[in-house]
């Protein structure tokens, strides 16, 4: 296993639309075991394979559990409501946008070994299946927001909002 590098927005590989991964063998268990590695050691939620430069199809998401959980040849198959919420990426260090994305999703994919499987995820869940499969298709979450914030300027709106809450609680 080994920490790859993450790329940034400016890399061409991370604007690709991904291969579908068809061998099931060592070469795909290693990428699969340095993007745990590589999530790890960056402390994301998520990590596609483009984010270290192998345009393939494969992600790894942190469950609720705090699990790590292979996806390959991932496809939303369904999903329900509606949230918006900040959301940032390892490939875009230190910035944050909001995004509106479904509250409920449904994932159908394989396997390390091939085997199909579907999973859901609800809020942060649906929100990183979403985030990480449209990397596949040489996305950004930067597509769907109208503005990047710092996160000094996150935590100065935080802030804020925190002092505005306490003055209507002592109303």
């Amino acid at each position: 296993m080994a920490i790859r590098r993450i790329l940034t927005d400016d890399d061409p590989a991370l604007h690709k639309k991904c291969h579908y991964i068809t061998k099931f063998d060592e070469k795909l268990w290693a990428l699969l075991d340095d993007l745990k590695e590589t999530l790890a050691d960056a402390s994301g939620a998520g990590l596609a394979a483009p984010q270290v430069g192998i345009v393939r199809r494969a992600v790894i998401v942190v469950t609720d559990d705090g699990e790590m959980l292979e996806l390959i040849n991932p496809e939303v198959i369904d999903q329900e409501g509606e949230q918006d919420g900040l959301e940032g990426c390892l490939s875009i260090p230190g910035m944050w946008g909001y995004v509106k994305r479904p509250m409920r999703v449904r994932v159908k994919a394989q396997d390390r070994n091939g085997q199909w499987f579907e999973v859901e995820g609800e809020e942060i869940m649906a929100r990183c299946f979403c985030h990480e499969i449209e990397h596949l298709d040489g996305h950004m979450y930067t597509e769907h927001t109208d503005q990047l914030y710092t996160s000094d300027e996150i935590e100065e709106m935080q802030a804020k909002e925190e002092r505005r809450s306490r003055r209507r609680r002592r109303r």
